[in-house]
């Protein structure tokens, strides 16, 4: 009896977890499953983010929600979020913009800490992905 409880709760551990999954319980926002190019620091476009505190921009086709998604150097490792506001349906002025360490979204010029993805009084934080750092000047962002 005891072989039979231990082999049902390691199948049940195993079955259970998994680093890939995503969890995205916003109505407003789909999940697509994608991995960035990988991201040279070295380029001028980029270059700030070797250094803690900034933040960047990202444009590539395919990536995130409309395109566009934002990376901070936190100053111990890199947060990504999707740059589409993550509590209102999407529309033509839900992508929204970068002001510093914050997001701005058009629509309602809420804004959203980098640091979080919150934002004060409001119910859905922004959409997180997944950094890998490959190397001192790449990185690449997926979900």
């Amino acid at each position: 009896m005891k072989k039979i409880l231990f082999l049902s709760f390691c199948f049940i551990f195993i079955l259970g977890c998994s680093k890939d999954s995503v969890n995205n319980n916003n109505p407003y926002l789909p999940t697509y499953r994608f991995s960035s190019s990988t991201i040279n620091l070295n380029f001028p476009s980029y270059s700030q983010l070797l250094y803690a505190g900034n933040a960047i921009e990202y444009y590539e086709v395919g990536v995130g929600i409309s395109s566009k998604i934002f990376v901070l150097n936190t100053g111990s490792g890199y947060l990504a979020f999707d740059a589409t506001c993550p509590n209102q349906a999407i529309t033509s002025c839900s992508t929204m913009e970068l002001n510093g360490i914050k997001a701005v979204c058009p629509c309602d010029e809420v804004e959203y800490s980098l640091y979080s993805g919150q934002a004060p009084n409001q119910q859905y934080p922004m959409l997180q992905y997944r950094v890998q750092i490959i190397d001192d000047t790449h990185i690449k962002v997926y979900n």
